[in-house]
Formats: C-alpha cells, structure tokens, sequence
C-alpha cells in the first residue's frame, strides 16, 4: 500500500492550498479579474497536487485572465484557520498574452494600485493586494 493509500494519511488534517498574484504592467497598473461570486480580486486558485506553489500562480494566472506572467517574487502567506486554507502569494510582472475573461472570471483589467483597492471589496483581498505592493511588509504571515 502506498503512502497516499494509507487509511491513517486519509483521516489525517486535511488544508487547501492556493497560490495568488499580483501582477503588474509596465506602467504599474495592477492585473484583476472579477468572479462572478467574488467581485474584483487577484487572479489566484488552488495548487493541483504535485504542482509547485509557483506553477500554479502561473497557471491560475493565465487561466484566469490571459496574462502570462515572470518574475515571480514570494511575498508571504495568508491563512484562513476557520477554514483550512493556506494562500500563498506572490507578485509579478505581466509579460504576455491578452486580458480576456474565463469561466472564473466575467472581466478582466489592469487598474492603477489605488483604484485596483478600491474595486476590491472583499476586505481580506485587498489587504492582500495592500501587503504585497508594499515591500517592507515582507516576508508576512496572516493568520485569521
């Protein structure tokens, strides 16, 4: 029997794992898209298993919005203790595709950081955003 088939692995504590980004163009403008049950918010979406945290902010990225993205940099994590979810998030430069919308996305924009903030409703989003543009709160750890 393998590890992963293994009865005492199966009731063990079960997490989600979920990489997101902020991305920005060259001119500083940051990349969201709007869920259709969300609202406006960084593209972002759970690690597949054996996918690297990175691969899939790359991934969920893409699949969201069109954009590719490089450079990525860890900037910390957020962790919802209520609901087992572990985020990590990363920022990011835009360095192809075309903005287009997905079946998780109804829209997608690039918004200068202060409008990005304010189209963001979800509170707990946008200090996400907030944390990841600014530098000197890095590395973080949120638990909430």
């Amino acid at each position: 029997m393998s590890w992963f088939e293994d009865p005492v692995w199966l009731k063990s504590p079960r997490h989600i794992v979920s990489a997101a980004v902020v991305a920005t163009d060259a001119t500083g403008r940051v990349l969201l898209v709007r869920s259709p049950r969300r609202g406006w918010e960084m593209p972002g979406g759970q690690v597949e298993i054996g996918e690297s945290l990175e691969a899939a902010a790359r991934r969920e990225v893409l699949e969201e919005s069109g954009i590719e993205v490089a450079d990525l940099v860890f900037c910390g994590v957020f962790q919802s203790l209520s609901r087992s979810i572990v985020n990590a998030l990363f920022r990011a430069r835009c360095s192809g595709g075309a903005p287009r919308p997905s079946e998780e996305s109804v829209e997608v924009g690039f918004f200068q950081p202060e409008r990005a903030l304010e189209l963001v409703t979800h509170v707990n989003f946008r200090a996400r955003i907030e944390y990841c543009l600014d530098p000197t709160r890095q590395p973080f750890f949120v638990a909430w």
